[in-house]
């Protein structure tokens, strides 16, 4: 038979799939004929001369390359032998494909391009040179694509493919310890990205950083991961006359690596060898891991292939115990098939939903993520007392190939994905305030957390190791506060300085007259005013000019707003009365996420019963006894009451004994303060050039009857791109929404603001919100006040527990900062402590 350059499958010959002897579907030694005629069929084509008789089932396992008789796993070889070049006829493939090797030796040197539709690689050249014909960077029939960057040709595959060739037996072997010990297909192009591709590592200096191929020879080792400088047995065809290696310059393939394409062209998914995930996982398939079948330490059949030559790296000769040594049973990262599940403990072979939601592009094939994942979580648990770093993890990632360097990219991204889900680098770790655990664009954010406890501590601790500054996402509000009256026209500043000085005065003069009065000589707050304004202007002949009061109504209705009520019910003796206590000092802030970010967070993790209302507190036993008004019943040893100040004063909850005649007293001499808000959003925001940067503007109320009616706008997200005002509802204005739909307020405000804006377009707001809490059952009101005849001693009174058993809590029992959130979550804190010490 002549020796003839032949081809290696079926798609070189030009033959279509369909194209299948007439014996197909038949059985025959237990194998499908459509399986093995087809390739006895392929072999003599190719010119073999094959004896029937002396064919076995493992010959015809040798000839197909298929591993045992199960489910094909959709796997990454099936571009091997799909795409098949074009062909016009037979005539042509027949004048191709049988040429001789004396023709081709005088003819002109050709090039072949890879047929992977999309690969960059216009001239391949071949990586593993396994066969004295390898066509390194010449012609070859066909070039097998593992990636854009990595070939091997046709030479190298029959070496290593067919029986007859030396490569045969190192594939064989590979192949039967994959197939015994992995589930994926033990493919050719598997065996090349396992085997034989070089590695590639980064050099460690610091200035240099440069990825390296490694000749083909050289096994890559954590160890070596570590201590590698340029020049150490690298493979490259340039010489460098610079006696510096790193001055070489980079392989252009390097920089490809990071792309999306490159990643999508990718044929063999990276199976980590010696991973420290192994002691962790032998219940698992490694290659379902993300781990290589063909490493001792994934190997469980090890000593029953332990005399096979592999090619191997140094590490994984080592019988590694599982698990690891030393390490808690109950210390785990992965669930364990059929066990239980264990608090913070993950799938090692499934990408969790939140895994999914941060890295779509794993989502069709997740073994470089699973691999890599698993891999960080291991090497947290073998350590967890230093802080993992990337350039840590790196190291031990041990895959050849230039998919290594992708492997290295990824790894930063994952890692920190799983430090802010608290998987790794947690606890009381101590990290360097220099060399935060996130990168910079973490540090942004602005934090509070309120609480010491447990929780509250790692809460910190953890924000602190992020890089994340403790304290709250505030907003400094400036001072400007245009005023605008109705019609658009900004009311001049010297007009509402002047104003603001006479009213400012006459408080002054209210601070002067209450010096020397007593409780009962108490008058509202209003009133007075009222005679201080008509004293001033009787005495002084001055007068205020229309605008000018329109501006004196529009302050007033801000103190109306402060206090909570009409100022014809709050008292002029102690209006003010915890100015006379310390306060929080700096700048007025907008808290721009709300409080409700605040409160969520409080409740993370209590156990919080809805629908639950308190009818009944019994007191008067050793334990208390508390009825609800679904009929259940529950008893305790003390009990906090923190509901607003408005159910107290309707006697919502029956106390049993009664309250005492001076608890009751103090509850009913204050006020239930009531103001509602509203907020917009808007496409954009129309008020910008008006008001030019200012955080929040004034509506002057064309009448006193308007006062407090929209009075003030807020900005809220001053800086940010949501287009949001918000506004307020405060004194006799309240009456006037009470009883109005959501929408029927906000078309009333947005009259006042096209009213405020009519030079301009307003456009309809996107969305609207309206508070209603005078209406809310469970609230009734918004703040509290002091009412004529009243006293600032009543906060204290009310905060009085009784007997040791039950407490009182919220604003309306904190004199210091009364009407304030802050001073609600204070009095919480106050109460606490008192519960624990009594």
């Amino acid at each position: 038979m002549r020796h003839l350059k032949v081809h290696a499958h079926e798609s070189e010959l030009g033959l279509e799939a369909e194209r299948k002897p007439e014996c197909a579907g038949t059985e025959v030694g237990g194998i499908r004929a459509s399986s093995w005629c087809w390739e006895l069929c392929h072999y003599v084509l190719l010119g073999y001369s094959i004896c029937p008789g002396n064919l076995f089932p493992s010959d015809f396992d040798a000839i197909s390359g298929r591993m045992r008789a199960k489910k094909r796993p959709p796997i990454f070889e099936a571009s091997m032998d799909t795409n098949p070049p074009l062909r016009s006829s037979g005539r042509q493939v027949k004048k191709k494909t049988f040429e001789t090797e004396e023709e081709e030796e005088g003819s002109e040197k050709k090039y072949r391009k890879c047929e992977k539709a999309g690969c960059s690689a216009t001239y391949p050249v071949c990586f593993a040179s396994a066969a004295e014909r390898c066509a390194k960077n010449g012609y070859t029939s066909r070039w097998y694509h593992l990636s854009c960057g990595e070939h091997f040709c046709n030479e190298c595959f029959d070496h290593c493919y067919r029986s007859h060739k030396d490569g045969y037996e190192k594939y064989a072997t590979w192949k039967r310890i994959w197939t015994s010990n992995g589930k994926s297909e033990p493919s050719l192009k598997a065996f090349m990205a396992d085997q034989l591709v070089p590695y590639w590592v980064q050099c460690t200096k610091p200035d240099c950083a440069k990825w390296r191929q490694l000749t083909r020879d050289v096994q890559m080792t954590t160890a070596s991961a570590k201590t590698y400088r340029c020049g150490m047995k690298t493979h490259t065809a340039v010489k460098s006359e610079n006696s510096d290696p790193c001055s070489l310059s980079e392989d252009m393939r390097v920089s490809e690596v990071g792309d999306s394409k490159w990643y999508s062209m990718l044929i063999v998914p990276p199976l980590l060898k010696d991973s420290p995930a192994a002691p962790f996982l032998g219940a698992y398939y490694p290659d379902c891991v993300g781990m290589s079948p063909s490493c001792s330490n994934t190997n469980r059949f090890h000593n029953e292939f332990s005399n096979m030559k592999m090619i191997s790296s140094e590490h994984s000769r080592k019988n590694v115990q599982s698990p690891v040594a030393g390490m808690s049973p109950y210390f785990q990262p992965f669930y364990q098939p059929n066990e239980c599940g264990k608090a913070l403990c993950v799938r090692p072979d499934v990408m969790e939903l939140d895994e999914l939601y941060e890295f779509p592009e794993y989502s069709r094939d997740p073994t470089m993520y699973l691999a890599l994942r698993n891999l960080i979580l291991a090497l947290w648990h073998i350590n967890c007392k230093e802080v993992l770093t990337p350039q840590k993890c790196a190291n031990h990632i041990v895959v050849r190939g230039l998919v290594r360097i992708r492997c290295v990219l990824e790894v930063e991204k994952i890692l920190y994905f799983v430090t802010r889900k608290g998987l790794v680098n947690t606890g009381v770790l101590a990290v360097n305030p220099d060399h935060p655990l996130l990168p910079s664009y973490y540090h942004k954010k602005h934090v509070i957390v309120i609480g010491a406890g447990a929780a509250g501590l790692a809460a910190a601790r953890q924000l602190q190791n992020f890089g994340i500054k403790l304290g709250s996402k505030m907003h400094k509000l400036g001072d400007r506060c245009d005023l605008i009256e109705e019609g658009g026209r900004v009311v001049d500043p010297t007009i509402d300085k002047c104003i603001d000085f006479h009213f400012n005065a006459m408080l002054d003069v209210v601070a002067e007259w209450r010096k020397d009065k007593k409780q009962f000589q108490d008058v509202p707050l209003g009133e007075k005013i009222e005679e201080i304004y008509q004293t001033f202007i009787q005495e002084s002949g001055v007068q205020f000019s229309e605008l000018e009061a329109k501006v004196l109504q529009f302050h007033l209705g801000n103190l109306e707003y402060a206090c909570g009520s009409n100022l014809q019910q709050v008292s002029a003796r102690s209006w003010d009365h915890n100015e006379f206590f310390a306060q929080f000092a700096g700048d007025h802030t907008l808290f721009i996420s709300g409080y409700s970010a605040i409160i969520n967070k409080l409740g993370d993790g209590l156990d919080i019963r809805l629908n639950t209302p308190v009818q009944t507190i019994n007191f008067s036993g050793d334990d208390i006894c508390i009825g609800t008004t679904n009929g259940m019943l529950w008893t305790t040893q003390k009990v906090l009451i923190t509901v607003p100040l408005a159910l107290l004063q309707k006697n919502t909850i029956q106390f049993y004994p009664a309250l005492s005649e001076r608890k009751l007293k103090a509850i009913n001499s204050l006020g239930q303060g009531v103001i509602e808000k509203i907020a917009l959003q808007f496409p954009y925001k129309f008020w910008e050039k008006k008001i030019q940067g200012a955080d929040f503007f004034g509506h002057i109320p064309p009448s006193s009857n308007k006062r407090g009616l929209f009075g003030v706008f807020y900005d809220m997200d001053p800086q940010g791109e949501h287009c949001v005002l918000m506004s307020v509802i405060s004194g006799d204005a309240v009456a006037v929404i009470q009883d109005m739909q959501e929408q029927q307020v906000a078309e009333l405000c947005m009259s006042v603001l096209r009213e405020l804006f009519k030079e301009g377009e307003v456009p309809d707001p996107v969305r609207y919100f309206v508070t209603h809490w005078s209406k809310d059952p469970w609230a009734q009101m918004a703040y509290s006040f002091i009412k004529a005849g009243g006293s600032g001693e009543a906060y204290d009174i009310i905060a009085e527990d009784i007997q040791g058993k039950v407490f009182f809590a919220g604003e309306a029992t904190n004199r210091h900062f009364p009407q304030t959130v802050t001073g609600a979550y204070l009095s919480g804190v106050r109460e606490a402590s008192k519960i624990a010490t009594l």
